[in-house]
């Protein structure tokens, strides 16, 4: 919190951290080796891999051009600069992926950057949102789903006048060579549905439309687990409409992914169970609700800057989830690193002794687990009849974190009571999510987990299922913590679907807030790492291996 008041006050007077204040910045983020065993892998799928690696490290490139066009030529600037001030602001640009503190409420750390645009890159500089949103409602229904969909971006016509471009156009030069990339590694692999996702994904590079890599992505049945692609809105903070780039490369851990996939047969059960008005369930789920654990072999673009990627729940595409599900993807090696570099240490400070015992990592995954499931369940359409992603705009991703967060407690105690999961979860799984919700705000409350997690805690705090000690550390309390997990799940979903987004603003305006109580606890972690910083090792050597084996032939 004193970090970001320096970087904030800094930004409002014109001036920029020096050195020392970047390395203490940067040094919120411990770095951390985050490896997979690529041993079983037979050579062919290693070079695929390889190449699937090149492939995924251009998304970096995409995603910066996607976020703001002046990160291109900083970057080039910040490389040259060879000064410990240059090589400090360098660093934190390739930790943030630009040159604005995601932990810092997006205050600017490099002079002569403005504040962060809402708009990113997807709209044009000059434009208004009350203009965009204007244009939009003057077209057509033909004409307004591609200009509001997820691959295009908003551009100015020689008139004047707005149109939309798709992805394949304006990002063609880099989306060429991934295509390429992609197919080469369609080419090595021996693995069916990995080929096919593989070359489905080329294909839609050039084609702008990414409806049957999705399906292929959904039923990929490998040992290599790739996602890339344009997939989540976090960074149009106007409408929460445009993807940016990402990529996470992986190898599926077999055992756990088997462990796990009896939670997704649940899922009906858990719908129907829902604590909201039953006309607002989904009586029939999409038939497709893969579960995957994997260990991370290198992450770009979206899915690496600030705080790290743990799980993700995908697609997007409303369509593909209604008809078919979607599909949910845990980094493992990735969440186990941030349980021992940052939630352990917080719950030391954060929890009483009491509860701290409790704190386990199997309750963190399994909590995890559970929150991407959620997304899938609830209202997906509003009274009037929208999408809850169009519908809440810029609120809806803060809404949405939550929703995962408090339903996925809701439905692990419901497996709990049912004897689908341990009785022994029901001890750990509130402690260790209430350690978590320290580690989540300290993302920052401009974030959309931040911002939800902390509408959690303080709801929570007001019904009397978390307490606060005289000494300042906080505690669950069991007699309240099961009824006022479910009131809050209902009253997030019932929002949700009224397609309400002013009284959705206003909510999360109210308690999506740090309160004294929680900030005094967050004061006391300035030495506890907010998260960790990746070096992908597995995809360091593998490159370095398939580049000494192409010089040796």
């Amino acid at each position: 919190m004193l970090m970001t008041a320096m970087v904030l006050a800094a930004a409002m007077n014109g001036s920029s951290p020096d050195a020392a204040a970047l390395r203490r910045m940067a040094a919120r983020f411990a770095p951390t080796e985050v490896t997979a065993d690529l041993s079983a892998l037979p050579a062919q799928e290693k070079a695929a891999l390889a190449k699937m690696v090149e492939a995924a490290r251009l998304m970096d490139s995409l995603y910066l051009r996607q976020a703001w066009a002046g990160n291109e030529p900083l970057l080039l600037q910040l490389s040259q600069d060879a000064s410990p001030l240059g090589r400090a602001r360098l660093h934190l640009f390739v930790i943030d992926k630009g040159p604005w503190s995601n932990l810092d409420h997006d205050a600017p750390f490099i002079p002569g950057v403005g504040p962060r645009p809402d708009a990113a890159a997807f709209y044009p500089p000059d434009a208004t949102k009350e203009e965009v949103e204007s244009w939009v409602k003057s077209l057509s229904p033909a004409e307004r789903e591609p200009a509001t969909g997820f691959y295009t971006v908003i551009r100015r016509a020689p008139d004047g006048r707005f149109g939309w471009v798709p992805y394949s156009i304006e990002y063609q030069d880099l989306l060429g060579r991934a295509a390429q990339l992609l197919r080469e590694a369609a080419a090595l692999t021996a693995q069916p549905t990995l080929k096919k996702f593989l070359t489905l994904r080329a294909d839609a590079f050039f084609s702008n439309d990414y409806s049957a890599s999705d399906v292929a992505w959904m039923e990929l049945d490998a040992s290599i687990e790739p996602t890339i692609g344009p997939y989540e809105v976090y960074t149009d903070n106007w409408f929460n409409q445009k993807a940016a780039f990402e990529a996470f490369i992986a190898l599926r851990d077999e055992a756990e992914s088997r462990r796990l996939a009896h939670l997704s047969s649940e899922l009906q059960g858990i719908e129907d169970a829902l604590p909201i008005e039953p006309r607002l369930r989904n009586p029939k789920l999409g038939a497709l609700s893969p579960l995957r654990v994997v260990n991370l072999v290198l992450a770009s673009g979206d899915g690496n800057h600030g705080v790290q990627t743990a799980a993700y729940n995908l697609p997007n595409d409303e369509r593909i989830a209604r008809e078919r599900g979607t599909k949910r993807v845990m980094l493992k090696n990735v969440q186990q690193a941030k349980f021992e570099k940052t939630l352990l240490p917080i719950s030391r400070v954060a929890l009483g002794a009491a509860d701290r015992r409790n704190v386990s990592f199997d309750a963190f995954f399994t909590h995890i687990v559970m929150h991407e499931l959620m997304h899938g369940l609830g209202p997906h359409r509003t009274a009037q009849d929208t999408t809850v992603r169009m519908a809440m705009q810029e609120a809806g991703s803060a809404l949405e974190e939550a929703k995962a967060d408090i339903s996925g407690l809701f439905a692990l105690q419901r497996l709990v009571d049912e004897g689908a999961l341990d009785k022994g979860l029901e001890r750990t799984m509130y402690v260790t999510f209430l350690a978590s919700a320290f580690r989540s705000i300290r993302f920052g409350t401009n974030e959309a987990h931040g911002k939800g997690v902390a509408l959690q805690l303080n709801s929570l705090l007001d019904e009397g299922a978390v307490r606060v000690a005289a000494d300042g550390t906080f505690a669950v309390v069991p007699a309240r913590i099961k009824q006022a997990v479910a009131k809050l799940t209902g009253e997030i979903m019932t929002l949700q679907a009224s397609g309400d987004v002013a009284r959705a603003r206003e909510w999360l305006g109210k308690m999506g807030v740090v309160r004294p109580e929680v900030k005094r606890v967050l004061d006391k972690l300035t030495g506890v790492p907010v998260d960790i910083e990746p070096r992908f090792t597995a995809a360091e050597k593998l490159l370095a291996a398939e580049a000494a084996s192409g010089k040796s032939r």
